[in-house]
């Protein structure tokens, strides 16, 4: 606690003022919690003063609280294309990140429980930065952070706002945020390190080597590939579910029949089922293979049924025997797209309505994949394909555009294949 408080101290968080008159003061606490390292075991213990940001009001202590994130499919292909040039990948954590960002409004918190100054015990802190639990705390330091690349030359994406490009003659660098996890990614090492030294003149913050442990995903470098996996996540879901020592099966769905939305009784534990599902949903950016499974359990979030909860601890039993299983990103000498698309006619037994597909390929490597219901129904097979190679080829649309913000566009146009004849007579001929 000692620390974090002498840390705000030396960040200028905040000035001691005499509480004004008809202020709204926000209140705050201390969050304690472990800091694991990647293997699970204790690295140490923290301690934060966070404010409550539900005692904010909209309009006096803050406006606009938006901050983007980077969409993992940007993650895939900047990994997929410093992978195929064999550029060095280093990841960076910012020390106390949100205290970084500079506030437009004027917020007002009470002092820290514990450290209330003797000689002011009635003063109140007026904010001179942001603070964790504040609402408008991440979009400050997001915008602390970009305007700060922009002095360096890097160029935000438009096709992602949390990518950032530098290019100098002929050195080439990316950057990629996740609130305050940075991963940054440049042609040689001496030009990556060059960027480490300027970040670090104007932020605290740790440099964490080469890329190992990203969003609960560890990364496993080889001399030719890049291996992604979430097995110890998919171990902790295991543990939370009691289904540690289960059995596993070999599919993550049954494949013989098709879930209803009023098929048996009600589950008794709807927390417990949502919980699963969302954490299951998660490990599905490097398990491609769960995406069909997790569509269909989150159909039925709004009245669930013990069927339902038969189906999540299907997925984890399929999850128990394949917890090994992860993504591999391999050297590929070309940057040319290709996608994969198929659709399930009427599949959905209540709506009858279709389910479709696509994956998308970046040279040899999987970067882009989705498993959704389409939200109207389909009069036919015909249709209901056509629609999944819509959604493929706008997906494969905004890649290129990505590609090309990065200075790598391909070099023909992205190859669509379909296994339905009068879909590509359609896509081909629209009249």
């Amino acid at each position: 606690m000692l620390d974090e408080y002498n840390a705000l101290l030396k960040n200028d968080t905040w000035s001691l003022v005499s509480r004004p008159a008809g202020a709204n003061v926000v209140s705050g606490k201390w969050i304690f919690w472990h800091k694991f390292n990647t293997d699970g075991s204790l690295a140490r213990y923290k301690a934060r003063w966070v404010l409550r940001g539900f005692t904010q009001q909209a309009g006096v202590d803050y406006g606009e609280t938006f901050s983007p994130v980077v969409k993992p499919a940007t993650v895939r292909v900047v990994l997929s294309l410093a992978t195929s040039g064999s550029w060095p990948i280093h990841q960076l954590d910012v020390k106390n990140a949100f205290l970084h960002g500079h506030l437009t409004e004027t917020v007002y918190n009470m002092q820290p429980a514990g450290f209330v100054d003797a000689a002011r015990p009635r003063d109140v802190c007026r904010l001179n930065r942001s603070l964790y639990g504040l609402k408008q705390a991440p979009r400050a330091w997001f915008s602390r952070f970009t305007s700060y690349l922009s002095t360096l030359g890097f160029q935000g994406s438009k096709e992602d706002s949390s990518l950032f490009s530098l290019h100098r003659s002929t050195d080439t660098t990316y950057l990629l945020i996740y609130v305050d996890d940075i991963i940054l990614t440049a042609i040689t090492p001496a030009f990556l390190q060059s960027i480490i030294a300027s970040l670090h003149r104007e932020f605290s913050m740790t440099n964490m080597g080469s890329l190992h442990h990203f969003l609960g995903i560890n990364v496993h470098h080889t001399s030719s590939s890049l291996h992604l996996s979430q097995e110890q996540y998919a171990l902790e879901i295991l543990d939370r579910a009691g289904m540690l020592n289960c059995k596993p099966v070999s599919t993550p769905v049954d494949t013989t029949s098709k879930l209803s939305a009023t098929d048996g009784p009600a589950f008794h534990d709807p927390s417990l089922y949502r919980s699963l599902a969302s954490a299951l949903q998660y490990l599905t950016l490097t398990r491609p293979d769960l995406s069909y499974a997790m569509q269909q359990c989150c159909l039925f979030m709004h009245d669930l049924r013990d069927s339902h909860y038969q189906m999540v601890k299907r997925i984890l039993r399929y999850v128990r025997g394949t917890t090994h299983l992860g993504l591999h990103f391999f050297c590929s000498a070309t940057t040319d797209l290709t996608a994969y698309s198929d659709a399930d006619w009427a599949g959905f037994s209540d709506t009858r309505k279709s389910t479709s597909g696509f994956a998308v390929y970046l040279g040899s490597n999987l970067v882009s994949w989705s498993s959704e219901r389409q939200t109207t129904v389909s009069r036919s097979i015909a249709e209901a394909e056509y629609r999944g190679i819509a959604n493929a080829v706008a997906e494969a649309s905004w890649l290129c555009q990505l590609l090309a913000e990065l200075h790598r566009p391909p070099s023909r146009a992205t190859v669509v294949y379909c296994d339905n004849i009068s879909a590509m007579y359609m896509s081909s001929n629209p009249v």
